[in-house]
């Protein structure tokens, strides 16, 4: 990859992931980018760096268009390493600059890398001039570090948004307008199921912090920068923050001896009767971040397990330890499964679930060995109930 201009004067410098699938539990299946950025003015300033192992790289990009060493300032926006994993790298070949991060994240870089780094901290509303243009700073803790922040130029209308506004998709092109747009929405989509959804009230209250900007350019720390059409991208923020529910319900399960295969399919069956989109899911022929994706809008969703050792099938109790933290909200729903001579496994999905602020609007249901045709009537009126409520809730608001 080579340097690529983004605005007059301010390059991209980052490296393309291709092969990586596994970003900390994340599935990543079209890979990703670690996304840096030089403005060669009066000063000269690099936003981020890369993940560990690929600095070389960055230098290289850099030299491509300045000597490292006349870098005047590397911004910090965020410690995570993805992202500074070799600012000491870049510290060493660039001596003079000074290193700026919010005062956490000055914090997290000295306990990282161990070194008395002079570090310049910054807060909302603090800037640094580069000549003809200039550096503002906007706090933006828990998005999704205590140490995060955005960097604005305002003479340029563009913003550093760090991992808001991100997708992991490596593409050799750099803008939204060069790639296919529904592939940047879905993964735009997955990334804040995955990494920002527990965040929703942080989101709103950063979009309204950004509300005053202007911008005609986001450039994220992941993925392809937006340079038109951003109003898309930025609505799908403001409803994913809210949880706006989807008319589409999901039964997720796992199943031993296809006896609670069987009720999810019987309730499957129910919500579609009721005309609605639903989705039958198991988790073990769908990755933990497909199913966090579909969840994000969802508005309703049956979670069932058979029973094991008194409690959760495995499987089933790592998808709900890895929504529990994702905590998505809004949502209509009720547990099910099967069982053989105890139960366990309903009253568990039900308590995590409450734990969601889920509405278990319909009753669970736990059958006993192989349901009977009794039983799965009784799961089919569960799901068709579960999706009338759900298309009665979206009605009324």
């Amino acid at each position: 990859m080579k340097s690529v201009e983004i605005k007059p004067g301010i390059y991209w410098v980052g490296y393309v992931d291709w092969n990586i699938r596994n970003f900390h539990g994340y599935q990543t299946h079209r890979g990703t980018t670690y996304n840096a950025y030089l403005i060669v003015d009066e000063k000269i300033a690099l936003i981020d760096s890369v993940k560990a192992g690929y600095g070389k790289n960055l230098l290289s990009l850099v030299s491509e268009i300045i000597d490292p060493a006349k870098i005047d300032y590397i911004i910090s926006n965020h410690t995570e390493p993805d992202h500074s994993s070799e600012l000491l790298k870049v510290a060493q070949a660039a001596p003079d600059a000074q290193v700026i991060a919010t005062a956490k994240g000055a914090a997290g870089l000295k306990k990282y890398f161990k070194a008395d780094w002079d570090i310049k901290e910054v807060k909302t509303g603090d800037s640094i001039s580069l000549g003809k243009r200039s550096l503002q700073f906007i706090s933006t803790p828990m998005l999704h570090w205590p140490d995060s922040m955005f960097t604005y130029v305002p003479e340029e209308k563009l913003l550093f948004s760090m991992d808001a506004f991100g997708q992991h998709l490596a593409t050799s092109k750099r803008f939204n307008d060069e790639v296919d747009e529904k592939i940047i929405m879905e993964e735009a989509r997955t990334y804040y199921a995955n990494i920002i959804m527990h965040l929703g009230s942080i989101v709103k209250k950063t979009l309204k912090a950004a509300e005053g900007l202007e911008i005609d350019m986001i450039a994220p720390s992941h993925g392809v920068i937006f340079r038109n059409n951003l109003d898309k991208i930025i609505s799908k923020y403001i409803d994913w923050s809210s949880f706006k529910p989807k008319p589409v319900m999901l039964v997720i399960y796992d199943t031993m001896w296809q006896s609670t295969e069987m009720m999810a399919t019987a309730i499957t069956d129910g919500a579609i009767e009721a005309g609605i989109e639903v989705k039958k899911l198991s988790v073990q022929s769908n990755d933990i971040t497909t199913l966090a994706t579909e969840i994000l809008e969802a508005g309703a969703v049956a979670v069932g397990s058979p029973t094991l050792n008194n409690g959760l099938l495995p499987t089933v109790a790592e998808f709900l330890t890895y929504i529990k933290g994702l905590r998505p909200g809004n949502k209509l729903g009720f547990a099910f499964g099967s069982h053989g001579w105890a139960g366990g496994a309903v009253p568990q999905i039900e308590e995590v679930l409450r734990e969601l602020g889920t509405d278990l609007t319909v009753e669970g249901i736990t059958c006993q060995y192989r349901p009977n045709d009794e039983e799965l009537a009784k799961c089919k009126a569960a799901g068709k109930e579960l999706a009338e409520k759900l298309m009665a809730k979206i009605t009324a608001e």
